[in-house]
C-alpha cells in the first residue's frame, strides 16, 4: 500500500513539474496574464482538468514559478555574500556569478524580469517578497563588515535594496544582451562600474 501511494506521489510530482516547464516555455514568447491554462495541459499532455489537481489558476502556478526562479537565484545571492568588502576582486566576481546565473537560467531571468511590473498581482507579491528576503539577508551581512557595522537597520535595508535591484537588473540586461557577445561585455563593465559607485557611498556615507 505505502509504495503504491509513493508511486502516485511521485507520478503526481513529476506531473507538476512538467507544468511548471511547460508553462516557462510558453512564456518566453508572452506574459502570464496571457497564458491559458489550456496551452499548458496540452504542452505536457495531460487533460484541462489535470491542471486544478496542482494549481488553483495560471496565478497560482506562476507564484510556484516565482518560488523556483528565485529559489535557483538565491544560490547566487549566497555565492555573492561568501565573499566580502567592495574591492575589485568581490565586484568582478559578483558580476561573473549574474552573468554565469543568466547563462544557465535565461527563462527564470526573462520571467522574473518580465513579471516583476506584469499584470498578475499575486505574481508581482511574491516576487516583490522574494526579493525583500534577499534584501533582509545582505543587510544582515552588511551590518557584520566594517564599512557599515552599526548603521541603523534602514540604511542597511536600503543598502541591499540597491544590490538586490543592481542584480536583478544586471541579469536582465545580460538576456538582452546575450552570451558572448560585445554587448554583454559592456554590460558587464557598467555593472562593474555601478558596484564601484555604490561601494564608494557605502564608505562615506556618514561622512561628516
Amino acid at each position: 500500500m505505502s509504495h503504491t501511494l509513493g508511486v502516485r506521489q511521485a507520478q503526481k510530482q513529476k506531473t507538476r513539474q512538467a507544468l511548471l516547464e511547460a508553462a516557462l516555455q510558453l512564456l518566453d514568447e508572452q506574459s502570464l496574464s496571457s497564458l491559458g491554462l489550456r496551452e499548458v495541459t496540452r504542452a505536457v499532455g495531460v487533460a484541462p482538468t489535470a491542471f486544478y489537481r496542482h494549481f488553483r489558476d495560471t496565478a497560482d502556478l506562476g507564484v510556484a514559478l516565482v518560488e523556483e526562479a528565485l529559489g535557483s537565484l538565491h544560490t547566487t545571492l549566497t555565492a555573492m555574500l561568501a565573499a566580502t568588502g567592495d574591492g575589485e576582486e568581490r565586484i568582478a566576481g559578483t558580476v561573473e556569478l549574474i552573468a554565469g546565473y543568466v547563462h544557465t537560467h535565461p527563462a527564470h531571468v526573462r520571467f522574473i524580469a518580465r513579471e516583476r511590473h506584469g499584470g498578475v498581482r499575486a505574481v508581482r507579491d511574491a516576487i516583490g517578497a522574494q526579493l525583500a528576503l534577499f534584501a533582509k539577508e545582505v543587510a544582515e551581512q552588511f551590518a557584520q563588515e566594517e564599512p557599515t557595522a552599526g548603521w541603523t537597520e534602514d540604511d542597511l535595508l536600503m543598502l541591499a535594496g540597491m544590490y538586490v535591484d543592481h542584480m536583478v537588473m544586471t541579469a536582465s540586461a545580460f538576456l538582452d544582451a546575450g552570451p558572448g557577445t560585445t554587448a554583454e561585455a559592456r554590460v558587464a563593465d557598467v555593472a562593474r562600474r555601478q558596484l564601484r559607485l555604490v561601494g564608494l557611498g557605502r564608505r562615506h556615507w556618514h561622512d561628516t
